[in-house]
């Protein structure tokens, strides 16, 4: 009702923003249609027609009086500040040309994961075309929050002159809610997922294990935890050698680009590596974790499992971070050591110091009543999760762990404390096997 009040004044005021609005809304619905439309293939991916899907799209986009619709993709949604103090009138905060949407695409991908979301490109009034993804049955106001949260991360790392420096930041996309259940995501171009990268080396290799052969594994384990440790040394590891460096030298032969891209990866990889512990992401398998290949970068996708909600999982997680022995190894001869480290100490550092605006960030979103980010759990019982959540996250900023005892641990003793906990035998061996802590 809030929402409509405000729309309401807002057209009351500006005549010319009901049909801006009308357009907005029935977009929305029209790709919500998108989202929830059941397409029958007996092979998934697969490709259909718009007009399977959803005709009337069409029909709204090409009307001749259809209204200018930004797209939504990251680099339009990223908010410009006035570069000094005082009263900035004529400040424009998103400055250059935006692209609006035209027209969709006619071809639909349908792809095979769970919920099989769509895969659609918008041709936008730049003359470039825009993909994203519709994707139904999964709450997206959780990762629109994080990666809000991760774009003002990113603004810290950018104003701090040693972070901008060594060239700290986050990979971020666009995240758009349609409603609690479908969303639309930006789409990624030219990444693969590390489990998909490992596979496909481990074939060529002629050492592709099969699912199968693995959930017998992780049966054994569940009966017999105490072995744990000797079949993750004896049995796993050995099936699943470091193979990680390979994709860097497949993809980027010039000695140049194959440096700069692996100073990338390590890069962004201790950033989200530091911000994720700090807000106790967790479910960091293999498809969550993608690579860029035209630059190494590291990239995070699915942001549910939040506030050390994975230590509550069936098999708790026990890891900060994922850092097994394939994305150490293609660190280099150093490994973790050396600039993995020290980029977990700046962004560590910048994040202790930027710890009262980000905490003020945060809060705002734990508390937000429209984000359920304790599901299925009320009263009482939620207030008190999400004063320990807000508890958890200043104790990991001032250095207080909690296993830990004593007095606070430095910026040079956490970052050494959660490297020691991400590459512990003990622990990896007692990770989920989907997780896949042997790659």
């Amino acid at each position: 009702m809030r929402c409509k009040g405000i729309l309401d004044k807002a057209m009351s005021q500006i005549p010319e923003m009901e049909k801006l609005i009308e357009d907005v809304v029935n977009l929305t619905d029209k790709l919500l249609e998108v989202c929830n439309k059941k397409v029958d293939a007996q092979r998934l991916p697969a490709v259909v027609t718009m007009d399977k899907v959803c005709r009337s799209l069409a029909r709204l986009t090409n009307a001749n009086d259809f209204s200018c619709i930004m797209v939504p993709i990251q680099s339009s949604l990223t908010v410009t500040l006035p570069m000094s103090k005082g009263s900035h009138q004529d400040h424009n905060p998103f400055p250059g040309e935006l692209p609006y949407i035209i027209k969709f695409n006619e071809k639909v991908e349908v792809l095979a994961s769970l919920q099989k979301p769509k895969k659609i490109s918008i041709l936008a009034s730049d003359g470039k075309s825009y993909t994203m993804l519709c994707k139904p049955e999964d709450d997206l106001r959780k990762d629109n929050r994080l990666m809000e949260f991760n774009t003002i991360v990113n603004k810290c790392l950018r104003n701090d002159a040693e972070c901008r420096q060594r060239q700290l930041y986050i990979r971020t996309y666009s995240v758009v809610p349609l409603n609690e259940k479908c969303g639309l995501l930006e789409w990624v171009h030219n990444t693969s997922g590390l489990r998909l990268i490992l596979n496909k080396t481990y074939q060529q290799r002629g050492m592709f294990t099969s699912g199968k052969e693995l959930k017998e594994i992780g049966k054994l384990i569940e009966k017999e935890p105490d072995t744990a440790k000797d079949i993750f040394i004896n049995q796993l590891l050995p099936k699943f050698p470091p193979v990680f460096d390979e994709w860097f030298l497949h993809n980027f032969p010039d000695p140049t680009a194959w440096y700069q891209a692996r100073v990338a990866y390590i890069r962004t990889c201790a950033v989200m590596s530091i911000v994720g512990y700090i807000l106790g992401l967790g479910d960091r398998h293999g498809e969550n974790i993608l690579f860029d290949s035209t630059n190494g970068d590291c990239v995070h996708v699915d942001f549910n499992c939040l506030f050390n909600r994975g230590e509550q999982l069936g098999v708790p997680e026990r890891v900060p971070f994922r850092l097994t022995h394939n994305m150490v190894h293609a660190m280099g001869v150093t490994g973790y050591e050396g600039m993995f480290r020290k980029s977990c100490e700046v962004t560590l550092r910048l994040l202790r110091e930027q710890s009262d605006p980000l905490m003020c960030v945060l809060k705002t979103f734990i508390h937000d009543p429209l984000v359920e980010w304790n599901r299925g759990r009320g009263g009482r019982n939620e207030s008190k999760e999400t004063a320990t959540s807000i508890k958890n996250i200043e104790d990991r900023l001032l250095g207080n762990p909690p296993k830990a005892k004593g007095l606070p641990l430095s910026i040079e003793g956490q970052v050494h404390s959660l490297i020691q906990e991400a590459t512990d035998i003990e622990n990896l061996s007692r990770m989920f096997i989907g997780w896949a802590a042997y790659m």
